[in-house]
């Protein structure tokens, strides 16, 4: 537990965190990369050079200041960075790491403000923060391991299909090469593929897109302009490829307590979202609840499943889809042309308000959808959502 004396200096260096958080953040990943590229697998470039992960750990670092004498304010955010650092093999032997290039970064920074007090309040923050990851992260992969068909760290499988389902998307069905059992997971999560390319160790999380069951397990992988890792997927893994796997995580999964309550499930999706989303819709569509799920796409040479979102509403009388196309072609038939809006959101939601709603996508579409859900009167408790990359507010409000 963390002394009285030590939680008022760490507070202390929240003004001073908000005004030069990003300089630190950016330091920091800096130092550890120069003196540590081992664990420069663990961060997806793009994301380093968009500035988006300094951004983000810059966030979460005032976050902690500010609640370090209540950190149940954080309890939300939690489970979320623990899932992703399990998903990625995150071990304890890397915590000493991280720290010891926080505090170099927190005194080269901030130079003599650094005082010797603050730098010992910060080194005993940051010990307390990191044995609460490890055990958590320690408790998945334990679970991971145990369960029937489970593993842990890294497990062989091999491509046995591939089926194009979008101009821009390609679906990779993964068959353990030692023949054993598959384990069960939740729809919605997220399984981390690792390979080198051009001797760079490279590790990237896909959703899972199919419901559990089945004798394989599916990733449908969107081409990312740019992106080196999705570029080799589409181009150079073909059938028979092995690739090492990492164990299902993630922690946007359906809400157990609503569903056993009998709730309806709204699905808003934007592009490659529908992946997790088609998975959850799976695993519960012949339950007979009221599910609608909403697919806005640039067009048909861009959407994937349609064909099976249509045929699953042909099916189920309790499923409604609906498609939004922004750039449609001459072809195209979508239900409405233009950009997800509250008038048409308003008309595509179910009655009454007995349903959780389920969104993600790109992040502006994310930040639409959630202002949307809110100034039509959706309760906050009722809105889930998983960003692709650094978690970031939707805006103030989230």
């Amino acid at each position: 537990m963390l002394s009285a004396s030590t939680i008022a200096t760490v507070k202390a260096t929240v003004p001073v965190l908000q005004t030069h958080g990003e300089t630190l953040t950016r330091h920091f990943y800096a130092i550890m990369f120069r003196d540590h590229p081992e664990v420069r697998p663990f961060f997806n470039p793009a994301h380093q050079a968009s500035g988006t992960q300094a951004r983000a750990l810059a966030a979460s670092v005032v976050a902690y200041a500010q609640h370090i004498d209540r950190l149940e304010a954080l309890a939300g955010a939690v489970p979320t960075i623990v899932h992703k650092h399990a998903a990625l093999g995150v071990l304890p032997e890397h915590y000493p790491i991280v720290g010891k290039c926080l505090l170099q970064a927190i005194r080269e920074v901030l130079g003599e403000a650094a005082t010797p007090d603050i730098l010992d309040a910060w080194a005993q923050a940051y010990g307390a923060l990191a044995q609460i990851l490890i055990g958590a992260e320690e408790a998945i992969y334990q679970a991971n391991a145990t369960r029937t068909g489970g593993w842990r760290g890294t497990r062989a499988f091999r491509v046995a299909r591939r089926e194009v389902e979008s101009d821009v998307i390609t679906s990779f069905y993964l068959e353990p090469v030692d023949g054993g059992a598959l384990p069960s997971y939740q729809a919605g999560q997220y399984l981390t593929v690792l390979t080198t390319l051009d001797g760079v160790a490279m590790r990237r999380n896909y959703s899972l897109s199919s419901a559990p069951g089945q004798p394989w397990l599916r990733i449908s992988v969107k081409r990312e302009a740019g992106g080196v890792f999705s570029t080799w997927l589409h181009d150079q893994t073909q059938i028979g490829q092995v690739l090492e796997v990492m164990p299902p995580c993630g922690e946007f999964v359906l809400n157990a307590d609503r569903l056993a309550a009998g709730a309806g499930l709204v699905f808003v999706v934007g592009g490659i979202g529908i992946t997790p989303a088609l998975a959850m819709l799976e695993s519960t569509v012949a339950s007979g609840r009221p599910i609608t799920l909403i697919h806005a796409a640039r067009n048909s040479a861009a959407q994937a499943f349609r064909a099976r979102l249509e045929d699953l509403a042909k099916r189920y009388a309790s499923l409604k889809v609906h498609h939004i196309y922004d750039q449609p072609l001459a072809q195209d038939r979508p239900d409405a042309v233009g950009l997800l809006d509250a008038t048409r959101l308003a008309q595509w939601l179910p009655a009454g308000s007995d349903y959780d709603l389920y969104f993600l996508g790109p992040k502006p579409f994310m930040r639409s959808v959630h202002a949307l859900a809110l100034d039509l009167g959706l309760q906050p408790e009722r809105l889930h959502w998983e960003f692709f990359g650094p978690k970031e507010a939707l805006d103030e409000a989230a």
